[in-house]
């Protein structure tokens, strides 16, 4: 009977059969991409999308520990349902894209968890502020017109307290809480 350990390391061989024995860099697709937040403003939830989003990964199949994340996320390109709120979202109370127009998320290591499921360890850079986080993730190989892609989803709670992200009015909790779910469903095709 195979152990926890024997159907990883299957999965991540099937996972990688298609794919080259060296590192490959891949590049977002942002017509196949979407990352997406969630909050609440009282007890009604909302969403919104960051439209612009550019990220390269580079993955080893051979070592799939080794791997890195350069994402960069253009603050003002948020698509939310409301004029009204992409301004308080844009505003120095918030985002304040004027001074900080993007966040950056940068890795250079990952481990696996499960079959296709890795976490990595970076720093998240919001505003003026930069702290660690572990992203969690699930990569599934694919194809994409023909062609190899893999297909990374993750969600990951971010305290946007922590980041800056809540001056004046908006540090208070009560209608807004401090945690923002981010859910990302992205397509990457090789380099």
């Amino acid at each position: 009977m195979p152990t926890s350990l024997n159907r990883a390391i299957l999965g991540i061989a099937l996972l990688f059969v298609a794919l080259p024995a060296s590192a490959a860099m891949w590049v977002l697709d942002p017509g196949l991409s979407q990352v997406v937040f969630k909050y609440h403003y009282g007890t009604d939830p909302y969403e919104g999308r960051f439209t612009n989003v550019q990220a390269n990964f580079d993955i080893d199949p051979m070592r799939p520990g080794s791997c890195s994340f350069d994402v960069t996320i253009n603050i003002e390109n948020i698509d939310v349902d409301s004029p009204e709120v992409l301004d308080y979202l844009l505003d120095y109370e918030l985002f304040d894209v004027d001074t900080w127009p993007t966040a950056t998320f940068k890795a250079e290591k990952c481990r696996l968890t499960g079959v296709t499921s890795f976490e990595s360890d970076g720093t998240l850079t919001i505003r003026d502020q930069t702290h660690p986080i572990t992203f969690p993730f699930d990569l599934d190989i694919e194809t994409c017109d023909g062609q190899v892609c893999f297909h990374l989803t993750s969600e990951v709670e971010i305290l946007r307290l922590k980041y800056g992200v809540g001056q004046g009015y908006w540090a208070n909790t009560a209608e807004v809480p401090n945690e923002v779910t981010v859910s990302v469903d992205v397509y990457a095709i090789q380099q």
